[in-house]
């Protein structure tokens, strides 16, 4: 089934695959499943990515984050996905990130544009942070203690 008419694989075992490359911090596994070139686009930011290293150094700066906070475990929940047309989707995703005890860190949302590539896998050509900054600054707010005046 390797034709142009052939359904690209499964958006959710696209995230799963996601999820599993995050939590071993493998970042080449991550930017293969980008497409080259691609944007990453927030409020405070845009970034069109033509070179993988440098998407790679991207990734492994945020990767250098999970291990500094203790981020073992990370769970895609797609919310919702929308096929464009056969070979472009939309999706929605809550990311959740969890310690070692399962407790959780920090959840955020994104939103995405996936192409499936030629052999009918899905790539991301629009990565799109909704709120991840204010999660995380939250999160580390929560995590400062108390000081008592």
């Amino acid at each position: 089934m390797n034709n142009s008419s052939a359904v690209a694989q499964n958006i959710n075992t696209f995230f799963e695959i996601y999820s599993k490359a995050l939590e071993s911090h493998d970042s080449k596994t991550i930017v293969f499943l980008h497409q080259i070139p691609c944007t990453m686009l927030s409020d405070d930011a845009y970034t069109i990515f033509s070179d993988a290293s440098k998407l790679e150094g991207f990734f492994n700066q945020g990767m250098a984050f999970y291990r500094q906070f203790g981020i073992v475990t990370v769970r895609a929940d797609i919310w919702h996905k929308i096929n464009i047309t056969k070979k472009i989707a939309r999706v929605r995703v809550n990311w959740q990130f969890f310690d070692s005890n399962n407790a959780p860190v920090y959840n955020c949302d994104y939103q995405y544009v996936l192409k499936a590539d030629k052999h009918n896998h899905w790539r991301i050509v629009l990565s799109i942070s909704v709120n991840e900054k204010e999660r995380m600054e939250d999160w580390k707010a929560k995590k400062q203690p108390v000081v008592n005046s």
